[in-house]
């Protein structure tokens, strides 16, 4: 990003405006671009909802979110009162056309008003199943003609399983560019992840070494120490293969395994990204159980909060089979990472938040050091923290002081923090400069979306036809059920987590 460039005028839809997303992550993060001015001179923001809300209540209610969650609140009453103009709300009923057609209004004041075409920003902020009608509501109406100025944000989930992630892909393919679509995965804005590249690429230490022949073992972690709280109704749909490992992790899993790109051209790294998907090894349904894990969560506590089952969660059904936790052993065949398994794992009320990307390197031989010396032999070790610390690790042997070759394992660590301040850019806020900004670089593309759910949906389907005998199966506070120990202990590996 840079603060040189002149950025077209922008009006930004928020539907669900009055909605958790909205409150808590949009409009702090647009309010932030603002503080940094990231933003175009010209902008406008309109949340759309159902609530009862006044402009003055809205403006009210949204600057509450920013005193809770923005990273910017210094000077907030001063610099709201300069921001707060630039917002309006309109109550709607997202099925009436007469809803469009007050869009349509809206835009054409704001052109007439600035004098100038307007880059404009449809944002899904509302139940997955709402967004098909919105889309097409906006096509119907022309709203969404112009190709090169309007835009269209999905959250996730981007469809339920393969078969209705391709209809939904065919679907928005009709009306819409691909170019238009923006499928957002926040994962991707957060400031650890896309340093991977740089690490990897940018870094003649780490290229070389970065294959079959060097790594042993790759371990993905995305835990949670909350349980669903609020979200039962829609965790009953979704499921932790479905909610996490379907985008975020599979996302995760191509930064570390994909080519070096010859540019940084958006479909040039999302190309990149599906070859990884493309290679990566899909389990036969007789498989499944040697591969895949899922657990969910009984009733315990965590950090002195008592957290209640799963089961008994509202919106959740009494003996849900729907898991809470996955751990999935995974393998991409291609000639850099031929046999090296790729163990990943990701849970609710689990023993503490953490999102880690671990590189075990193999053991260097030690036949040259004295027996004393392998005591405490560790393989080298890269561990890539994205939350909650944002750190890089990388674990060497050094020699213990003193008269004796004994070694010891000792971390170098880069942290982001350290090296430049606590106030780096929400995710959010990245990505939402860059739909501005026209860059899908960091945007899933419809081949993505559905090369991964190629993957899990044997996996899927495995669980649907053998529904769990044992859930609940894990206790809060814990690392998950035994089964997942089991399954990267079969390849004689552990789970890696932070030191406290």
């Amino acid at each position: 990003m840079t603060t040189e460039t002149k950025r077209e005028p922008t009006i930004i839809f928020i539907f669900g405006g009055s909605g958790d997303l909205a409150y808590r992550k949009l409009v702090p993060a647009l309010y932030n671009l603002y503080i940094d001015k990231y933003l175009p001179d010209n902008f406008y923001i309109y949340g759309i909802g159902r609530s009862e809300y006044s402009e003055d209540q809205y403006i009210d209610y949204l600057k509450g979110g920013i005193a809770s969650f923005s990273r910017r609140k210094e000077a907030l009453d001063e610099t709201w009162k300069v921001f707060s103009p630039h917002i309006d709300y309109i109550k709607a009923d997202l099925e009436k056309d007469d809803t469009y057609q007050e869009i349509s209004n809206k835009i054409a004041e704001k052109e007439k008003e600035w004098n100038a075409k307007a880059v404009v920003m449809f944002y899904m902020s509302v139940a997955p199943q709402l967004a098909p009608m919105i889309a097409t509501k906006l096509y119907e109406h022309g709203l969404t003609a112009d190709a090169a100025h309007s835009r269209m944000v999905f959250e996730k989930p981007f469809g339920h399983d393969l078969e209705s992630a391709r209809a939904l892909n065919i679907k928005l393919g009709e009306m819409f560019e691909e170019r238009q679509i923006y499928r957002i995965d926040h994962y991707l804005g957060k400031e650890t992840v896309q340093n991977i590249l740089a690490l990897r690429f940018a870094n003649a230490l780490f290229e070389p070494l970065w294959n079959c022949n060097y790594i042993d073992h790759v371990q993905i972690t995305a835990a949670e120490d909350i349980g669903i709280e609020s979200r039962g109704s829609y965790y009953e749909g979704a499921g932790a293969l479905r909610d996490m490992v379907q985008n975020h992790i599979l996302q995760l899993v191509c930064m570390i395994a994909m080519e070096a790109p010859v540019s940084f051209a958006a479909d040039e790294i999302r190309n990149k990204k599906l070859d990884v998907l493309k290679a990566i090894r899909r389990w036969r349904k007789d498989e499944v159980h040697k591969n895949a894990v899922r657990g969910q969560y009984g009733e315990g506590w965590i950090h002195g909060k008592e957290i209640i089952a799963y089961r008994n969660e509202k919106g959740v059904a009494p003996n849900s089979p729907v898991e809470t936790f996955a751990a999935v052993k995974f393998y991409v065949d291609n000639w850099r990472w031929r046999g090296i398994p790729f163990f990943v794992r990701t849970g609710k009320a689990m023993q503490s938040k953490s999102s880690l990307i671990v590189i075990e390197f193999k053991p260097a031989p030690d036949y040259a050091f004295p027996p004393e010396a392998g005591e405490t032999w560790r393989p080298n070790r890269l561990i890539i923290s994205i939350q909650p610390q944002m750190d890089i690790r990388l674990r060497f042997q050094a020699k213990q002081p003193g008269p004796q070759m004994i070694l010891q394992p000792v971390d170098m660590v880069f942290s982001y923090t350290d090296a430049y301040g606590d106030n780096a850019p929400e995710a959010y806020e990245t990505l939402l400069e860059d739909v501005i900004e026209g860059n899908p670089t960091l945007f899933m593309r419809a081949d993505q979306v559905e090369k991964a759910w190629e993957i899990i949906q044997p996996i899927l389907e495995a669980w649907q036809t053998r529904p769990p005998v044992d859930f609940p199966n894990y206790t809060p506070g814990t690392w998950g059920p035994e089964d997942a120990e089991a399954l990267i202990a079969r390849d004689g590996y552990n789970w890696t987590t932070l030191p406290k």
